[in-house]
């Protein structure tokens, strides 16, 4: 088949409709198909055009309804078809996102393809937090790493480099993990009191945060769990959460949260 459509890969965002970008936003509205993920909010949805076609194709930690693969051939096929596709993202697609894989397969195929990046899950935790991602004198630098692999597979990463005490580390979809990656984040040489703040649902109505350390964040998460999908920052511009916050914000915290200690 010849593809005479094209496909955008689009970031949507961490959740508020209004953190979208005008770029994303025009390619949405824009578009014939909106081939979507189970984090993009009703209210991002109502976006795309009324005449367009619908699919869903979201991913549930341990239940993938519509495989990979399967996407990757919903993408090709609807840009045989001469449609403009919109392959809409949570956060940023190129930022785990799988949007890589899919530009990539759609590339082999001669699919044109043009992107709108989003503003990442970290982002959107800083702006609705307060925590910086860097601040002088308490982080030089931020990684952002996944706390899960494919198919459940052990997590290797390289936990000697990211015990920095001097760097801002963002885990993304590690709540099933987290409990081991903080013992070998520990036995590399970072304190066991150094702060985390999880979050979920980050700049939604649904918004939940936990504040932690170290070493009780993973029974802190199995005593009070979040949903999906959770965040962590770890790190000392975490300490930043309630100095840097006014006081109504405080008084406006979810009552979900705990602070370490108590």
């Amino acid at each position: 088949m010849t593809a005479t459509g094209k496909v955008n890969l689009i970031g949507a965002g961490p959740g508020a409709a209004d953190l979208m970008t005008l770029r994303a936003a025009r390619m949405l509205q824009a578009a014939d198909a909106v081939v979507y993920d189970r984090l993009v909010s009703d209210e991002i949805l109502e976006l795309a055009p009324q005449a367009a076609r619908m699919i869903p194709v979201g991913k549930a930690p341990g239940h993938h309804t519509v495989p990979q693969e399967r996407i990757n051939e919903i993408l090709y096929e609807l840009a045989c078809e001469g449609l403009t596709v919109a392959r809409l993202k949570g956060g940023d697609p190129l930022i785990f996102g799988r949007g890589s894989e899919e530009a990539a397969y759609l590339a082999e195929r001669g699919v044109a393809i043009e992107y709108a990046p989003g503003i990442t899950a970290a982002q959107g935790m800083a702006a609705a937090t307060g925590v910086p991602l860097t601040h002088r004198g308490l982080a030089t630098g931020v990684r952002y790493v996944t706390g899960h692999r494919a198919a459940d597979a052990r997590l290797d990463l390289d936990w000697k480099s990211l015990a920095s005490e001097d760097t801002t580390l963002v885990i993304y979809m590690g709540a099933a993990n987290i409990a081991e990656i903080a013992l070998n984040l520990m036995r590399e040489g970072l304190p066991g009191s150094l702060p985390v703040l999880a979050i979920a649902n980050a700049t939604t109505p649904r918004e939940a945060r936990l504040l932690s350390r170290l070493d009780r964040v993973g029974l802190d998460m199995a005593e009070t769990p979040l949903p999906a999908p959770v965040l962590f920052v770890v790190g000392h511009v975490v300490s930043l959460y309630r100095a840097g916050a006014p006081a109504e914000a405080v008084a406006d915290m979810p009552e979900t949260i705990r602070f370490a200690g108590e």
